[in-house]
């Protein structure tokens, strides 16, 4: 008479490469139950037929099946996918290389971005486009508080509204006041949005228009040191003939939301000019 081998389920996690753990929770969702349960130490047993399962439910996790699904499928007399669910299952295959094309691309578009701000000489002649803006004004304590004000309100509020903001992203500020103030700041925030909505007691949606000539320069460090950038900006535009041709816009590649020492915050002005 043949033995039947049983392995506790230390012995069948080693075999199948499979956590105990893990087995565990197959058991309790009652996906795959051990052979026997001794009542007196509570070890659990396996025979070795319990490999092909378990190998058939690695197998649809590979594919894709949830277990809630694959405990389905094994709770139906076929003990496997239909050909309908095989379909699904290959059109949810399509929707997701969809979604990871797409995000691909904005990616891409985004790492272009970068890598042309990184290259980019501190100085810099560009053209910007005409866009649609949300924008909130106020007037602040000091440039410290531009960061708290972004995350804390604008940002909240954008989302609320369901603003869409076209990769890679593009936001800025322009300073209202005549002459340089240190604190109770006049600034506006302008965020690039794909379409405008519907005005907030927060929000007000404008477009801006093309922008063909700015001298651009880039600032690394806190807010608090943009006075001497700006200072350095318009001497340089003063030293080529530049003639001024609007305000500058700061624009805020990194900052407190994605970098936390601020000797490595990255902000952009652009100073609209009329070259000679």
């Amino acid at each position: 008479m043949r033995t039947e081998i049983k392995l506790k389920i230390g012995e069948f996690s080693r075999l199948m490469q499979t956590t105990v753990k893990t087995l565990r929770h197959y058991e309790q969702i009652g996906l795959l139950l051990p052979d026997e349960v001794d009542e007196a130490t509570g070890y659990r047993y396996y025979r070795m037929e319990q490999m092909q399962r378990l190998n058939a439910i690695k197998d649809l996790k590979s594919l894709g099946f949830s277990l809630d699904e694959i405990k389905d499928i094994y709770d139906d007399d076929t003990h496997t996918p239909s050909l309908e669910i095989l379909e699904a299952k290959i059109d949810d295959c399509r929707r997701q290389l969809r979604e990871l094309e797409q995000r691909r691309l904005r990616l891409a578009v985004l790492a272009d971005s970068r890598k042309q701000l990184l290259i980019m000489e501190k100085f810099s002649i560009q053209s910007l486009p005409e866009i649609i803006v949300a924008s909130h004004r106020e007037v602040v304590e000091n440039y410290d508080a531009i960061g708290a004000m972004c995350v804390n309100v604008i940002g909240p509020e954008m989302q609320r509204l369901g603003c869409k903001c076209p990769p890679p992203g593009y936001c800025f500020t322009i300073e209202h006041d005549k002459e340089y103030k240190p604190k109770d700041i006049d600034i506006e925030y302008c965020e690039q949005v794909e379409e405008a909505g519907e005005d907030s007691a927060i929000i007000t949606f404008k477009r801006l228009p093309a922008v063909p000539t700015a001298l651009c320069m880039k600032h690394v460090g806190p807010y608090d040191r943009f006075y001497q950038s700006y200072v350095e900006l318009f001497k340089y535009a003063e030293e080529q003939g530049y003639q001024i041709a609007g305000a500058p816009r700061t624009c805020y590649i990194d900052g407190c939301w994605n970098q936390e020492d601020p000797e490595k915050w990255l902000s952009l002005i652009q100073l609209p000019v009329i070259l000679p």
